[in-house]
């Protein structure tokens, strides 16, 4: 889960397959349904900055917060160039402590699937529900059950570019999806320099993620199909949840 080496080129990679603009989009058209004025937000587990640097512009104060120092001087960069003041603090999400409550609160591109283990969301769930305003909003979005077990578990990927070449075989255990990537990249002497890479994502059921957020205190607005309006289907790949502090319905 720490990325290293894999800090470095998860742009490139991940950018042929995710819009972070139309994301935006749709988080902030769901901000502006329940709030009127946000000013403080969290981005969290925000990896390379790709969301939080975008986000930014819409509140007054911006926090970042990742576990992968490789990822948070990607981040820093990002908002360097922009000119935008953020305070990037590297710390485990389930043990969130910021000393600062939030209004908006957000965790992308399946995040929460890299708690594996039991008691991961309860206290991660909780470090998040302790961190926002009364009335503030925590979205986030999951690999579903059914992309993980059925989709990415006990397969093998490949991806090839100019300057990347890469293997990812996956593996699927009591719902704990142990994928492993070998990459190959090419540096400036025309090389390829080689790297192992592993991450574990646990499949949830939406009634387990759902429970776990009831007990917290947490009250749900609403699913999506992921960043869409659509409901979740049966077969939906990602699952947008957006949840409240002290809100109803």
């Amino acid at each position: 889960m720490a990325y290293g080496e894999f800090a470095k080129i998860y742009d490139e990679l991940i950018n042929e397959d995710i819009n972070y603009d139309s994301m935006v989009v749709r988080l902030k058209e769901i901000i502006d349904k329940y709030q009127s004025n946000p000013v403080d937000y969290l981005d969290l587990a925000c990896g390379t900055g790709n969301i939080g640097v975008r986000m930014a512009k819409y509140f007054k104060s911006t926090y970042a917060v990742d576990l992968s120092e490789d990822m948070l001087r990607e981040a820093f960069d990002k908002f360097k160039a922009e000119r935008i003041k953020a305070k990037i603090i590297c710390q485990d999400m389930r043990e969130l402590s910021l000393n600062h409550k939030f209004d908006v609160i957000t965790c992308v591109l399946d995040s929460t699937n890299y708690l594996i283990e039991d008691g991961d969301l309860e206290k991660y769930f909780t470090g998040v529900y302790e961190h926002l305003k009364d009335g503030g909003l925590f979205i986030f979005d999951i690999n579903s059950f059914y992309k993980l077990t059925n989709i990415l578990g006990n397969n093998i990927y490949t991806y090839s570019s100019e300057d990347v070449f890469y293997t990812w075989e996956n593996t699927i255990e009591d719902n704990v999806v142990n994928m492993f990537l070998t990459f190959f990249v090419k540096e400036k002497n025309e090389l390829y320099e080689r790297f192992e890479e592993e991450h574990f994502e646990r499949a949830y059921e939406e009634s387990e993620i759902e429970e776990v957020l009831k007990q917290v205190g947490f009250t749900l607005l609403g699913k999506f199909d992921g960043y869409n309006r659509y409901e979740v289907q049966q077969e939906s790949e990602r699952i947008l949840y957006v949840v409240g502090k002290n809100m109803e319905v």
